[in-house]
């Protein structure tokens, strides 16, 4: 059976409140989640140690106004072959604009795809850097984020999209 990874837990203040960190030894972020939720993530992973990590400098700096500073940041994730699909076109989506579940279906090449993207984006585990934030409805409306629709209003409004 093959060794798990120690992983380790930094935490940060933002302008929307406290973000989890989760990072791995080479420090690649491995999920995020916002600080209310924290039972939940200790509960996903049981052995977390607390240290400081690199991920959390670029997100500070993202959170400052330099948006690009998490453009960069090395992930870990561990999903399907569709969600790791789906989270990697999520990457390309550029910073001040915005896309939608059908779209992205489209940009994988799987056009009929939508619920699935949706549901592949709703389990994205590392919100903000991995920006799920970006999909809307095709109605132009915010549709679900896991850290509620106001964050996602607020890091919309962050990267200066304008909602109709």
């Amino acid at each position: 059976m093959a060794e798990r990874a120690r992983l380790f837990l930094d935490r940060m203040a933002t302008p929307i409140g406290e973000l989890l960190l989760v990072v791995d030894e080479a420090d690649q972020l491995c999920a995020t989640d916002w600080g209310e939720k924290e039972i939940r993530l200790r509960t996903r992973y049981p052995a977390l140690q607390d240290r400081r990590s690199k991920a959390a400098d670029a997100l500070r700096a993202y959170f400052a106004g330099e948006l690009a500073a998490i453009d960069k940041v090395p992930v870990a994730t561990s999903g399907t072959e569709f969600q790791e699909c789906v989270w990697h076109v999520l990457r390309g989506i550029a910073c001040g604009t915005v896309t939608t579940y059908a779209a992205l279906a489209q940009r994988i090449g799987r056009p009929t795809a939508i619920r699935a993207v949706g549901l592949a984006n709703g389990s994205n585990p590392i919100s903000v850097v991995v920006p799920c934030h970006r999909v809307i409805g095709s109605n132009g409306t915010l549709t679900g984020y896991g850290g509620g629709l106001e964050r996602k209003r607020w890091l919309l409004a962050h990267e200066q999209v304008t909602l109709a």
